[in-house]
């Protein structure tokens, strides 16, 4: 029988079979005109055939072409000599997806493991995200990246392991960081006659700090940044492309760098600006009525008011997850930024931990992903360790105090 359609329905028309010999011979024939056709005047008339045919037909001819379509292209490629394909196309697969490729074959697990895929994922984070960064060099597993694979190197299977080790070390930092546990680190700088460490800057072997007592003491440990005083005001100033703040006076000013001509003024707190820092579009800044201000730099709207210390705001600094401020109080704050900049966030989920070690005022602090350093008028500087937080401590809200020994030149 033939079906005809007219692309909505089919009908059968019934059609005398033709002898067997008759039929092969017609076959034959066909499929060798079909051969000598260009590929679109082959699809052309399969087309027209498949038009003809009834939805019975249909059927069939989608469970013959359906495995056809569906072919193991990770499996082929090696068997043409193309692993490198292969891998390249699984490297771009996240961790999650890339525990799932594992388990499809034996082949595609082959794959991966030869390509070294795990490696390859752990630095592309390392790459792209300065805390997968600074993870790999404290904890020393940096020195199994980025170099060709040895024949004695670690196989896929270390990294495999290793790669679910440093998610849950960055759960563990998150966690310390929203339940304020810490190793506690003091160091003792002895001021001579007045005491009080008014600034500091570190980097990852040193602290150089500047005391009251006209002294400036190297602590051989530890990161980074610097402060001035002038005149008993703070000055920290910061350049980009086209901005210049500067924190000299009750209102903070906004100066262009390319033409030096004022911009605007910040209104809002009541009394003098202590500190600040800018990034962007965003300007934090803490002041002497008690307050951390958020702003947008472009238009000068206030984005919102963090309140909390007990006294002047002394040292502010931010990245794109926290504020942490320090004040004459002697509590150091940590703030959820994100928080801050969304209007709807209630006002008391906003500070998410409180440090209360100091026992005089805040002058400096700094921090990074993994710690907070801070500088007081106790004559102290306190290392704020939120990675390598002792068994003892994790289910402590506060860490025992540790003192170090240092070396003044």
């Amino acid at each position: 029988s033939l079906p005809i359609s007219n692309g909505t329905s089919s009908v059968i028309v019934s059609r005398k079979r033709p002898s067997e010999g008759n039929y092969e011979k017609e076959k034959d024939l066909c499929i060798k005109y079909f051969d000598q056709w260009s590929e679109s005047d082959q699809v052309e008339f399969v087309e027209h055939l498949i038009s003809r045919m009834c939805h019975y037909q249909h059927g069939h001819i989608n469970s013959y072409l359906k495995p056809m379509l569906q072919r193991d292209f990770i499996t082929a490629l090696p068997e043409q000599g193309l692993d490198h394909i292969a891998e390249n196309i699984l490297s771009y697969l996240d961790a999650r997806s890339l525990c799932a490729a594992e388990l499809v074959c034996k082949e595609w697990q082959r794959v991966i493991s030869e390509g070294m895929l795990w490696k390859k994922l752990i630095e592309r984070m390392v790459r792209t995200d300065p805390l997968w960064k600074g993870l790999s060099e404290r904890r020393g597993w940096d020195q199994y990246l980025f170099k060709n694979r040895p024949t004695d190197g670690p196989p896929n299977s270390f990294y495999r392991s290793l790669y679910p080790k440093i998610i849950q070390d960055i759960e563990t930092i998150e966690s310390n960081w929203r339940c304020g546990r810490h190793n506690l680190q003091r160091i003792q700088c002895r001021s001579e006659n007045s005491k009080g460490v008014y600034c500091l800057q570190y980097d990852d072997e040193k602290i150089i700090s500047g005391l009251r007592d006209n002294s400036i003491k190297f602590f051989f440990r530890v990161l980074f940044f610097l402060m001035k005083f002038e005149h008993n005001f703070c000055l920290t100033y910061k350049t980009s492309s086209s901005l210049k703040i500067e924190c000299l006076q009750f209102f903070p000013q906004v100066w262009s760098t390319s033409t030096c001509e004022f911009v605007r003024t910040l209104n809002g707190h009541k009394r003098g600006i202590a500190c600040l820092q800018y990034r962007d579009r965003l300007v934090v800044s803490g002041s002497s009525d008690n307050t951390i201000r958020l702003w947008d730099i472009e238009c000068g709207a206030c984005l919102r008011v963090l309140e909390g210390h007990e006294e002047l705001v002394r040292c502010i600094r931010f990245d794109n997850k926290r504020i942490v401020s320090g004040a004459y109080d002697g509590k150091i704050k940590v703030w959820d930024l994100q928080a801050a900049l969304d209007p709807r966030a209630p006002a008391s989920t906003l500070c998410l931990r409180t440090l209360v070690e100091h026992s005089g005022r805040v002058f400096r602090l700094q921090f990074d992903e993994f710690q907070i350093i801070s500088s007081s008028h106790d004559d102290t500087i306190l290392i704020w360790d939120f990675l390598n937080v002792p068994p003892s401590a994790q289910n402590e809200t506060r860490s025992p105090s540790r003192t170090y020994t240092y070396i003044s030149r």
